[in-house]
């Protein structure tokens, strides 16, 4: 059993959780709880080491996991380690996923979401409505932060994220580009979402950027009660993405 915060195992958890530049330079990801872990076990994906409190039960990895993997922590060592508050008791560090994008022709782009549960909540809508792929400029917020992760509820391991720098994103050639926009030129119902298409949504307090601007075709908007001036970017995600899939099949 793992006692002691000087734990070389311990200071990695540590970092990964709380440093994005860690992450990236190890290529490597924490997860939290029974539901994360399995959605990463059953993607195919092994892990580098799965971590336990000492009281927490973990039968349920005995036919996922090989015992060499998993290591034993004392509770309140692993209490400081946990980023829930109500915690399962159990942590894996994972590579990034490396799904592949066989296709791009239903496409969100995500340009400087800023805040962790939204840019989760939002890659969790986008696996759901069946988007192709969801593709990040360079001023969002760290796909594999612990709080998008949660938000994104094992969407991370089900569909492509790309992250493009905007001179790859304006080499692009979609012949429909729609910028969300809450002073749009159309309704979301009343423009074409023939693939291919990409949906451009902007920053939670400023909206979109000047690149994202030269590069959208069309502005769109969602219709509203005058007494709301605009909605959160993840739902306004979802109530165009949904639309969106459903008129394209």
């Amino acid at each position: 059993m793992i006692t002691s915060s000087h734990n070389p195992k311990i200071k990695q958890v540590k970092s990964l959780i709380n440093k994005s530049r860690q992450r990236e330079k190890e290529q490597l990801l924490v997860l939290e709880g029974r539901r994360l872990l399995m959605d990463a076990l059953n993607s195919g994906i092994e892990p580098h080491l799965i971590l336990h409190s000492a009281e927490a039960d973990i039968s349920w990895l005995d036919d996922l996991v090989p015992p060499h993997w998993i290591e034993s922590v004392d509770a309140g060592l692993f209490d400081e380690l946990a980023e829930t508050q109500h915690t399962q008791g159990v942590l894996g560090i994972f590579p990034f996923p490396t799904l592949v994008a066989t296709q791009l022709e239903r496409v969100l782009l995500l340009d400087g979401i800023h805040d962790p549960g939204n840019l989760g909540t939002i890659i969790r809508t986008a696996s759901g409505a069946g988007v192709d792929a969801v593709i990040l400029t360079p001023d969002c917020v760290d796909v594999y932060n612990p709080k998008v992760l949660r938000a994104g509820m094992g969407a991370h391991f089900r569909v492509p994220i790309l992250r493009w720098n905007w001179e790859q994103l304006h080499a692009t050639n979609y012949p429909r580009v729609y910028l969300a926009d809450s002073i749009g030129e159309q309704p979301y119902t009343r423009v074409a979402w023939q693939s291919p298409w990409m949906l451009i949504i902007g920053n939670e307090a400023h909206g979109a950027s000047e690149n994202a601007r030269q590069l959208a075709t069309q502005t769109i908007y969602i219709p509203m009660s005058n007494a709301t001036e605009s909605l959160n970017a993840a739902i306004a995600t979802a109530v165009i993405v949904f639309h969106a899939i459903q008129q394209g099949d």
